[in-house]
This record gives C-alpha cells, sequence and structure tokens, in this order.
C-alpha cells in the first residue's frame, strides 16, 4: 500500500483519489480551500443557488464508469441526471433562432432547415459526419490514453477531414473553425453556432483547430445532461462522497508550499504551519509519501523550483494566465420560469469580429455572446414565484485585463444581462439582486494564474495539447485540466483514470480498453 499526497481537490483529482483508495492505496487530499469541486462552484443567497462552473455536463460515460469502477452504487444511484432537451437554443444576429435537440442528428438537421432554411441542416449534418471522423481519429489519444511519447504527431496532423475549396485557382481545406464556417458552412448563422463552441470552451474560433470539431459532435453524439437537485455542484459532491466512502482523507485549509523530493523522487508535501495531518521536521510542517498528484504543471514546477518537470522532448507547458476566464452573473429573478423555457440559450454576439479581440487585445467585448443558463429545479430557487438564472461570457483573464478596477466588472456585467434580454425579453425588471463572478474569483477559488480556464486537448499544428501526466520526477503527476487532456468535466475525469493507471499499472500503461 503506497503513500499518495494529493494537492487540491479539483474533479480530476477526486476521479484519481477515489481510483487510487479502491486500488488499496492510502490517500490524503490536501485542500488550500474549505471545500471541493475545484471550479465547481455554487453560490447561494437568499434561498436562490447557482452554479458558478460548468452548468452541464456531456460525455456522462466518464462519470458512470468512475462510479462503476470505484463501488456498488451506480451514478444514477448517487445523483438524478437528466437529459437537457433542447440541447439549447440559439438566437442570432439577425432574430433568427433555433432550438436544438438533445442527441438526435437527423432532429437537429431537421430544425436547422426549418429555422435557418433548405440545405442550412444538410450542410451542418455533413460537417457532424466529418467531426465524427475527426473523433474517431483522436478519442483514444487525445482523451482516453497517457500523452504519446511521440506526441509531436499529434501536433503534424490536422486530423479533420475538410472538404477541398478552390479560391483563386488554389485548391484549399478548412485548418480552422472560422474556415470550416466560411467555406464549408456557407451560412454566417451556422459559423456562429459553430464559433459559440468554441467560445464556450475557451477557444478562439479564427485559431482553434478544424480538430475542434469534436466539441459540437460530443455534445450532439452523447447529449447534454443536469444533474437535477442542484445542478452540477451535485456530481461534485457525490464524487467527494465516493472518495469518502473509500476511505480518503481530506485536509481542507491546507496549502502546499512544496513538494519534498529525495533521490530523483517525489517524496511527499510541504505545508503551510497548522495543516492537519502533517508533522513538524527541521521547522518545517510535511507530509511523507511515495507518490504526489498535482494540477498544473505551472504550480507544480513553483513547488519544486529549480527542477526540470519535463524533458528536452516533452510537451512544452503554456502559461496559464495566456488562456481566456469566464465572468458568471447570477441572476435572481421575480417571476415564474416560463413553462417550456430552454434549460440553456446561446446568445450569438452581432459583432462577432469585434468579440474575438479578447484573445488578441486587453479589452472585452462590447456585445459579447453569452450562455443563459434557466435550470428548471426547484432546489435553486426559493418558491415557484421566483428564478435563478446564470448568465456567462468568456472574457480576458486577470493576466490581460484590470477586473478589478472600480466599475469594471459591473460594466461588463451590465452588457451581459442586456445581451440576454434578447433572449429574455424583461429580464432587466425582473432581477431582484446579481452577483457577478470574474476570473478573479476563479483564481482564488481554484490558484489558476489570472482566473484561467483550461482548454481541452486538440490535435493540428495550432491544437492545445497539455503536458503527460508523468513527469520527469519519479512518483510526481499532474493532473487535472492544465495537464493531459485538458480541460472540461469529461476531460478531468479522464485525467484522474489516466493518472491512476500509470500509479497502479506503471508507465506502459496506455489507457482502458
Amino acid at each position: 500500500m503506497a503513500r499518495i499526497a494529493v494537492i487540491g481537490a479539483g474533479m480530476g483529482a477526486m476521479a484519481a483519489a477515489a481510483r487510487l483508495a479502491v486500488a488499496g492505496h492510502r490517500v490524503v487530499v490536501y485542500e488550500r480551500t474549505e471545500t471541493y469541486g475545484g471550479a465547481v462552484r455554487r453560490f447561494e443567497r437568499d434561498g436562490f443557488g447557482f452554479d458558478t462552473g460548468p452548468g452541464v455536463l456531456p460525455l456522462p460515460a466518464v462519470y458512470r464508469d468512475l462510479f462503476l469502477k470505484t463501488g456498488k452504487e451506480p451514478l444514477e444511484d448517487c445523483v438524478r441526471l437528466t437529459q437537457v432537451d433542447p440541447s439549447s437554443r440559439h438566437v442570432f444576429a439577425d432574430g433568427t433562432e433555433v432550438s436544438l435537440p438533445n442527441a438526435s442528428r437527423a432532429g437537429v438537421v431537421a430544425a436547422l432547415d426549418e429555422a435557418l432554411g433548405a440545405g442550412t441542416g444538410q450542410r451542418w449534418g455533413d460537417f457532424l459526419v466529418r467531426a465524427r471522423e475527426t473523433w474517431d481519429r483522436t478519442r483514444r489519444p487525445l482523451l482516453e490514453e497517457p500523452l504519446w511519447p511521440n506526441w509531436s504527431v499529434l501536433a503534424d496532423r490536422e486530423p479533420y477531414p475538410a472538404v477541398p475549396h478552390k479560391r483563386l485557382l488554389r485548391t484549399r481545406r478548412a485548418g480552422t473553425l472560422d474556415e470550416i464556417g466560411a467555406w464549408e458552412l456557407r451560412d454566417p448563422r451556422l459559423a456562429a453556432l459553430l464559433a459559440g463552441y468554441a467560445l464556450g470552451y475557451g477557444l478562439d474560433p479564427g485559431t482553434a483547430p478544424a480538430s475542434a470539431a469534436v466539441l459540437p459532435y460530443m455534445e450532439h453524439a452523447f447529449g447534454v445532461w443536469y444533474v437535477q437537485g442542484g445542478g452540477i455542484r451535485e456530481l461534485a459532491r457525490a464524487v467527494y462522497e465516493r472518495c469518502v466512502r473509500r476511505r480518503v482523507e481530506f485536509v481542507f485549509g491546507a496549502e502546499v508550499t512544496g513538494i519534498l523530493e529525495k533521490d530523483g523522487r517525489a517524496a511527499g508535501v510541504e505545508l503551510a504551519p497548522g495543516a492537519d495531518g502533517a508533522a513538524g521536521s527541521g521547522g518545517r510542517t510535511v507530509a511523507e509519501a511515495d507518490a504526489v498528484l498535482g494540477t498544473g504543471p505551472w504550480r507544480l514546477r513553483g513547488l519544486l523550483p529549480g527542477q526540470e518537470l519535463y524533458g528536452p522532448d516533452a510537451v512544452p507547458p503554456t502559461a496559464e494566465g495566456l488562456f481566456p476566464g469566464r465572468v458568471v452573473v447570477c441572476l435572481a429573478l421575480r417571476g415564474r420560469r416560463e413553462p417550456g423555457a430552454a434549460h440553456r440559450t446561446v446568445v450569438h454576439s452581432p459583432a462577432a469580429a469585434d468579440e474575438l479581440d479578447l484573445f488578441t487585445t486587453e479589452g472585452t467585448p462590447e456585445r459579447p455572446t453569452v450562455r443563459v443558463d434557466r435550470p428548471d429545479d426547484p432546489a435553486l430557487r426559493p418558491d415557484a414565484e421566483h428564478e435563478s438564472m446564470v448568465v456567462t461570457a468568456t472574457v480576458p483573464s486577470a493576466a490581460g485585463y484590470d477586473w478589478a478596477a472600480p466599475g469594471a466588472a459591473d460594466a461588463f456585467a451590465d452588457r451581459m444581462v442586456a445581451a440576454a434580454e434578447r433572449a429574455v425579453p424583461g429580464l432587466r425588471e425582473r432581477v431582484l439582486w446579481r452577483e457577478v463572478r470574474t476570473p478573479l474569483d476563479t483564481a482564488r477559488e481554484t490558484g489558476a494564474e489570472g482566473g484561467a480556464v483550461p482548454p481541452p486537448s486538440l490535435a493540428a499544428a495550432e491544437g492545445t495539447l497539455h503536458p503527460s501526466n508523468a513527469t520527469a520526477i519519479t512518483g510526481l503527476f499532474g493532473v487535472g485540466g492544465w495537464s493531459h487532456p485538458g480541460g472540461g468535466l469529461p476531460h478531468a475525469g479522464m485525467s484522474g483514470a489516466l493518472v491512476a493507471g500509470l500509479i497502479v499499472e506503471g508507465p506502459d500503461f496506455r489507457g482502458s480498453r
């Protein structure tokens, strides 16, 4: 039985902890804050509740597998998973709207044809067929297996089978999502629909590789799900409780200040004075371990100064602050949620080109694309005469924008609510109060530099690959959104599975089959 020290109680870390405990290891999780879940949080006030992290769950099979492998109770016995139908409603710049059925390619094609005109659905459907081929090519190396030692082949090849496009006597193939929108979808509303998926994951559609087509494919193929009875935070609670039942020990309010190294391998963690479960040694508060799991290569490097965590041929870590963050506006509303209201509505910006400046400048978009979540969940409202609503936008992280400047957050929140009102008429008159959360809150809760949100790993030259889970230090592993396979709830869960496999089965572990 090995002693495992886990830094942080995010979703990937807890997924790894539960699997390692079932394998017979003694696992202790040291969490800097007073709760679990990482970015999967809930804000509560006056009987209202709001998911401040992810609002829906794609690819629930990742968590079904976690619960299957760590106990007798399946996931559905621990939380009330429900399909979100329609999966999303979209309001476009020209005022047209469409609601997309959940996990039904034929239904999506028909809905687009009816709302946007004949032929649009077929073009989107053909795109999904190519996206499926991309998924089949990249699913194992970019989600289900540890990062290949020869990872550069993933960056050298574009797995998306783009349609040849003739332009100025040249034949070209789409290499970015924007080019797919312009050359293959050939409708500004379909292009906005595709761009909205990229923005939701913190990606610039102008530079995101064509392989990012897997993001809408995942939702269309496997559905979008919600946890009734409290939102996605309830999924975090269920994972935490599964860990506790498997005798994982949690120490909250315990800040890790260093990683111990002995003879070239991780030997434990150093903690801020006063942490439970640690012993004093030479003026230090330490917890010895045979393996250490941490989140994010930059934070691991800061905890082990002077050490090279990755070899010269490894994926180079990207500074977290270079990625965008999110502003989340929690709205407590008077009045009933109207029957049939969509759970999620995406209101697309009428000035998409200006919005993409957030990836290249230090400003915020004047008219942002926003995601409006309106869960029909009695657990999140004081009574039937009120409603809780969450409005989210992708924004520069605090490393690129001064969210602490007087009035900055509220001014942008005003623009977000104005955009949301295109989908919910009369919204501003219904607001009792609001809570505005910026990347500064994300940084405080997760420790991510600037409050940035990690994107998922994507193949191709302009893709995003995250450092491998195994490091050059024996017994030191990266887990969570800033390590392979990147950000997003399914990816975090798979990160935990991969790290557990590497520890239990050794460096030759190649994923479950």
